[in-house]
């Protein structure tokens, strides 16, 4: 699978703790925004102004925070925090990071392609008006956690419990609107395009994790069997080189890498034990 090869190579070169940066870019673009109210048209990607000198905006976009009224700002940070956090951990920095990148870069291209065409199309004046952030992206950024963890549940004004399976639906069907709605000016066009950007990311992940999760469910069948055959086995049974931590996919130890975390499965039947990259993603052993 890419996503494995692609981390066999460069998984060192991943950056920790990416949801604490891209929250920590945020509050710093509310913060500039809140000083300067025009900081929007001077930060966000518009590649009309990027050929014409303004480089910076092919990282300051990253800046431009998903709203500007500051108790708002409070709860969606937070939020945005939390599932970047959780989706961190079950895939692990490689893959987030991977994701939100790939994400990223779609959304430069998108945005140079758009401008491309209306350039061509209706010239320099029309295509001036593409602007484009990372609004849709964070959007399908909670569809990928509601994809890991559909039956979650979360409350709704701190008072009505709601599984996050159903506000992904509806977090759909609002990026759905948004897309028949805005339109077929300029600034509609590339609403329409950071859409696709970001709806192909996540596909493009949602179908690389899902087969991420047949070959764990082959890994642990295999598993399953190799541990029938050892007579008295048990959650202290000998480990391979000793350790004391083994996950039944992978097959790591925390020999291999101090820095994975081990976990008991309690929907499987028997002493099986995962990595933090395989905890949720694996099939439940069923004797």
């Amino acid at each position: 699978m890419w996503l494995n090869k692609l981390e066999e190579k460069f998984g060192k070169y991943a950056i920790p703790n990416l949801p604490k940066i891209i929250v920590l870019l945020y509050a710093i673009g509310f913060v500039l925004e809140r000083l300067n109210p025009n900081m929007y048209e001077m930060l966000a990607l518009n590649p009309y102004w990027v050929l014409h000198g303004q480089v910076w905006r092919i990282i300051t976009f990253l800046l431009i925070a998903p709203s500007s009224n500051l108790i708002f700002i409070i709860f969606v940070l937070l939020f945005y925090y939390s599932i970047g956090s959780s989706l961190e951990q079950v895939w692990g920095s490689f893959r987030f990071n991977m994701y939100y990148f790939i994400g990223v870069l779609g959304t430069i291209l998108g945005a140079f392609l758009t401008y491309a065409v209306l350039h061509f199309s209706q010239g320099d004046i029309a295509a001036s008006a593409v602007y484009m952030d990372t609004f849709y992206l964070n959007m399908t950024m909670f569809l990928a956690y509601a994809m890991m963890f559909p039956d979650m549940q979360v409350y709704l004004y701190m008072i009505v419990p709601i599984r996050v399976k159903w506000l992904a639906y509806l977090d759909g069907i609002y990026l759905l609107y948004i897309f028949l709605s805005s339109g077929i000016t300029a600034y509609g066009i590339s609403v329409k395009v950071s859409v696709i950007a970001a709806m192909l990311n996540f596909l493009l992940f949602f179908f690389s994790m899902r087969r991420i999760r047949n070959r764990g469910a082959s890994f642990a069948r295999k598993a399953a069997a190799k541990k029938k055959m050892v007579k008295g086995s048990s959650s202290f049974a000998k480990k391979k080189d000793g350790a004391m931590h083994e996950c039944a996919v992978c097959h790591r130890t925390e020999l291999d890498d101090p820095t994975l975390e081990f976990r008991y499965c309690s929907k499987c039947n028997g002493d099986y034990e995962y990595c933090q990259d395989h905890l949720f993603t694996h099939k439940h052993v069923k004797k």
